[in-house]
């Protein structure tokens, strides 16, 4: 009894937000729309955001981001999430970064060479970040203007 009690005012809680709350995922992105930089550098090296994808029925999380080269990338390792399901679907996403939103686009990185230098950044950020270099499969994203 006394955890329905609890939970009631979490879910509603989760369905007020805009957006992910946590590790629960969220619905549609709410902020100030900006046309996508073409050099992501500003964002520092690495931070969190929110990604909106499917933009049918909005799916959004909050997700580790890191930049390289002025470019942005997204990693979910070897693990295919529900947003990575989403991205195959349509790849039209949308990020919020400090209250800003942009539309891009996600691009799926198989070139073993960006993956390597991706690695490289990625795992010097954290030592519990795995090397997608020594995955079997690997689902990174570079994202880019629509």
């Amino acid at each position: 009894m006394l955890f329905r009690l609890l939970a009631l005012p979490l879910i509603l809680a989760a369905l007020g937000c805009n957006g992910p709350m946590g590790l629960l995922p969220g619905g549609e992105l709410n902020g100030e729309a900006r046309p996508a930089p073409a050099d992501w550098a500003f964002a520092g090296d690495s931070g969190i955001v929110q990604l909106e994808t499917r933009p049918e029925d909005p799916y959004s999380v909050n997700i580790a981001f890191t930049v390289l080269g002025g470019r942005l990338y997204i990693n979910a390792g070897d693990t295919e999430t529900q947003w990575v399901k989403n991205i195959a679907s349509n790849p039209q996403v949308r990020l919020r970064l400090d209250g800003v939103l942009y539309d891009l686009r996600a691009e799926r990185v198989m070139d073993a060479d960006e993956i390597a230098a991706f690695a490289g950044a990625w795992t010097s950020q954290s030592m519990f970040r795995r090397d997608p270099t020594r995955l079997e499969e690997v689902w990174l994203y570079r994202l880019v203007s629509r």
